[in-house]
């Protein structure tokens, strides 16, 4: 009967008006995660968030390099964590056009960020941990992703001060950008001892963006020397999915991440789109389509077997970024729905009881400390589905 009334609808209302429908439900989700979000990791005395909700007692952070000042108190959270909720806010205002997420953009999301911008260092940039705590590890991929959102907040409210600030953090990028293995860009300024794709593949985006906006070619060469360095150092010509990094030495880490795969998608597309030079788009699907078959993953629930992308969520929302990026383009629809069926079924059958998510999409992993960087990414994916 439930089918059957599903189908009655969907022949009665246009389709143009479900698909706004299904769009709001999207944004619904979002808004109400964004909500979920700013109260439960507030930290007030900073206008910053914490690491995990609950707090954890015994938090240990394993994602950096550990080179400087010993965070001995860890009162808010690292870099990274906090600009996905930069993510997520420009997200929404981009897709919704709603004002009130520029008005939390600009009075709460970016203050709290400026408390990260180390003025101490040249270039300026944002470290990884904010300036109150003393000077701390700065990541050139860190960076790359809070530029990344500048630029598209630029691109929707054509306030400049984003833009100039993208154009900084590109500076400092750049400036890890060496010879050694005829090219790259370190991961840390403090431990430069690998080139990775985690700071490349979004470096190449983000010479497009920056290219598209400003039309000052020094970007698009950019972004096709880094395209082009990361995949003939770091792609898997089995799969065309990629590794992790290159040493000094030239040894591959041959760990493969979502997200890794994900920008050079996007920056692939965007090149095609530029240059119309079809090699970047049958490239960007080879990878896509390796990607596919490479992270998904069959898993048990309460549905049935489903496949899942690893319990990484925001690696999987930046490969969201290229596989929609790609949609737009070649109109194959396999590789988002996949993405899509995951986080309606995360949505519907695995939230807890303060609506936080498990990093373990499949809900068959319980994680006790909720990550702020893994709930904060999923304001961007459902949001970024809303405009499908």
């Amino acid at each position: 009967m439930k089918k059957q009334f599903i189908i009655i609808v969907f022949l009665i209302i246009p389709a143009g008006l479900f698909a706004q429908l299904g769009g709001k439900i999207y944004l619904s989700r979002a808004d109400s995660l964004l909500e979920r979000v700013l109260t439960l990791y507030e930290v007030k005395k900073y206008g910053l968030l914490q690491e995990t909700y609950p707090r954890n007692p015994k938090q240990q952070i394993t994602y950096t390099a550990n080179t400087g000042s010993e965070v001995t108190q860890q009162e808010v959270s690292f870099l990274w964590p906090y600009s996905a909720m930069v993510s997520g806010c420009v997200s929404l205002y981009k897709t919704s056009g709603n004002k009130k997420y520029k008005t939390l953009m600009d009075k709460q999301i970016k203050p709290g960020l400026d408390l990260y911008w180390d003025t101490t260092r040249q270039p300026e940039c944002y470290q990884s941990y904010p300036i109150f705590g003393g000077q701390n590890d700065r990541y050139y991929d860190d960076n790359d992703w809070v530029a990344l959102d500048f630029c598209d907040y630029y691109a929707a409210t054509k306030n400049k001060e984003y833009l100039n600030k993208a154009i900084a953090l590109h500076n400092y990028i750049y400036s890890g950008w060496s010879d050694d293995l005829d090219g790259g860009i370190f991961w840390c300024e403090q431990k430069k001892e690998s080139k990775n794709t985690c700071s490349n593949a979004p470096a190449a985006v983000l010479s497009m963006k920056l290219y598209l906006l400003t039309k000052d070619k020094k970007y698009l060469d950019w972004a096709k020397k880094t395209y082009e360095w990361t995949r003939k150092n770091l792609c898997d010509p089995s799969d065309f999915v990629y590794w992790d990094n290159k040493n000094l030495k030239g040894e591959i880490g041959y760990a493969k991440f979502t997200y890794n795969s994900g920008q050079m998608i996007q920056a692939g597309v965007l090149l095609y789109k530029e240059t119309g030079d079809k090699k970047y788009l049958k490239e960007a699907q080879q990878t896509a389509a390796g990607s596919y078959h490479f992270f998904l993953k069959p898993q048990p629930t309460i549905k049935g077997e489903m496949k899942f992308y690893p319990s990484n969520p925001w690696f999987n929302v930046i490969l969201f970024r290229g596989l929609k990026a790609l949609y737009r383009i070649d109109k194959n629809d396999t590789y988002i729905k996949a993405m899509i069926d995951n986080a309606d079924y995360a949505w519907k059958y695995t939230r807890d009881e303060n609506g936080l998510l498990n990093n373990d999409w499949s809900g068959n992993r319980k994680d006790k400390f909720k990550s702020l960087l893994e709930n904060s990414c999923m304001i961007e994916l459902y949001s970024e589905i809303s405009d499908l």
